[in-house]
Parts: structure tokens; sequence; C-alpha cells
């Protein structure tokens, strides 16, 4: 289970995930105090990890001799008129650019299949597919 608690003095958070502690707020320029990644850091990083994770998994499944995965993520807002490939109608969009560096002795034939398995990664998919979120107060 994860546990969030903030003061409504400002936007830094405690997180709490089993015997881990996180911090998250927002930047400075948005009113925060830096104290932690922000909210959409959080998410990308959850991605991540996740893209990372599957990789990993494929190639030692396979035998492929990946050496390391490196995952950089960058989350921005864009206009619709701006995404050829996007099915909304909205003004705005949420995107993230996710470029993946793979270390390794791998074809390019592996390299290409394992781009491809990056985006069956659990988290992938449901940031993609969507989800349904209940909320009820307590």
């Amino acid at each position: 289970m994860v546990v969030v608690r903030g003061s409504v003095a400002g936007f830094a958070q405690e997180i709490t995930i089993g015997a881990h502690r996180l911090l998250a707020d927002e930047p400075k320029d948005f009113g925060g105090e830096n104290a932690g990644p922000s909210p959409y850091d959080l998410l990308a990083a959850a991605l991540g990890a996740c893209t990372s994770m599957t990789l990993g998994m494929y190639a030692r499944r396979k035998g492929w001799p990946l050496a390391s995965v490196i995952v950089r993520l960058r989350h921005s807002k864009i206009h619709a008129d701006d995404c050829a490939d996007c099915d909304t109608k909205e003004e705005m969009l949420d995107r993230i650019d996710r470029d993946i560096e793979l270390t390794g002795d791998l074809s390019e034939e592996q390299r290409q299949k394992l781009l491809e398995i990056a985006d069956k990664c659990p988290v992938h998919r449901t940031l993609t597919h969507g989800m349904k979120i209940n909320s009820r107060l307590v």
C-alpha cells in the first residue's frame, strides 16, 4: 500500500511504501520547495524502472548479451494539434519522451525487438490503455 501525507501549507508530501520513504514536491518555479521529485517525475520514474526491468527480464529469458539499460525520460505538455497519431481532441496532452540506451553485444534485430518489448512493460500499458481510479472519503 502507498500512503501519502502532506500539509496544506505547501506542496511537499511524505510518501510511505512499505518500509520505504520518499518525498515529493514541486519545483520552486511552481511554488514548491523542491524537497523531492514532482509527481510527474515520479510517474516517469515508474515508467523508466518498469521499462528497464522488463527489458532485462526479456533479455535474460532469451539468453541475449544485454549488459545494462539506461532509460531517460522527459515529461511535457503538447498541443493536441501537434500530435498526428493522437485520438483525443483535448487542447493539451501529456507526453513522455523515453530514450532507451542498451549496452551489450546485441544484434540490430535484438535491439529492435527490445525496443518493441519496451512498449509491453506493465506501466507503459497502463499509461497508454488507461485505468479506472476509484476514490472515496474515509
